[in-house]
């Protein structure tokens, strides 16, 4: 099945991914040294007012660290399992794993690097709600689909909670770090929705760029953009995953 698969063109989706990923985490940096240095400017608000919102920032930062490193350990254990790491995975499966760990990474980093430039306690641990969920979830990992449908789960999550935090953080940098890496999850989420799609349809040998348009399911321009405007329904609280 993997001559099936066109490679030039699949890389050309990741190169799409990394320059957005790239966007965000220079965007990332940008922010993060705006947003200290304006948290140091006390005369223009209360100190009092300034520390709770730090406080605040601080937790939402290692919430989305927390979530982060959840779905590093879930795409590592993945890639263990032979139809997703192995010589019988999909190329392009494998590939799309792998670049995700890469960028789930990044991600905390930044978060936590985040943390840290604002005297909080960097988040080394996983999200404490989803992590017993994968870990249930782990031993009935058999098949692609399955790995799929619990990625796009936690990518929702992530997704969902940066969008959530937007409109939670004190200042208008921070507010463009969370939507910048929110953007990327929704990316991953938008991918493997189309995967799952042609996965459930049995069209396995239509995951790869461009697919056969014909065989594709009537859904297939639209499944991965399943609705208009990005809930925040399952959005983590803020606290979440803060540590102290």
């Amino acid at each position: 099945m993997g001559d099936k698969i066109d490679e030039r063109r699949f890389r050309e989706l990741m190169v799409e991914s990394s320059d957005l990923q790239s966007d965000a985490m220079r965007s990332s940096r940008t922010d993060l040294n705006a947003y200290v240095d304006a948290a140091k400017q006390s005369r223009f608000e209360s100190r009092l007012n300034q520390k709770a919102a730090s406080a605040k920032d601080i937790m939402a930062l290692q919430t989305a660290a927390g979530i982060e490193n959840l779905a590093v350990f879930t795409y590592n254990t993945a890639l263990t399992l032979p139809f997703i790491g192995g010589s019988s995975a999909l190329p392009v499966v494998k590939a799309f794993v792998q670049m995700t760990v890469k960028q789930h990474t990044e991600h905390g980093q930044a978060f936590n690097a985040a943390v840290a430039k604002l005297g909080g306690k960097k988040q080394t641990g996983t999200d404490p709600k989803y992590t017993p969920i994968v870990q249930k979830a782990a031993p009935g990992l058999k098949t692609p689909g399955d790995v799929v449908g619990l990625a796009i789960t936690l990518e929702d999550v992530a997704a969902q909670t940066y969008t959530a935090n937007v409109g939670q953080v004190s200042t208008s940098d921070l507010r463009q770090l969370f939507a910048s890496v929110a953007g990327v999850e929704a990316q991953h989420r938008a991918i493997l929705l189309a995967v799952q799609a042609l996965v459930g349809a049995g069209l396995v040998d239509q995951i790869k760029l461009p697919p056969d348009a014909g065989k594709l399911p009537a859904a297939a321009g639209s499944v991965g953009f399943p609705a208009a405007f990005y809930s925040t329904t399952m959005a983590a609280p803020v606290a979440e995953g803060a540590v102290s």
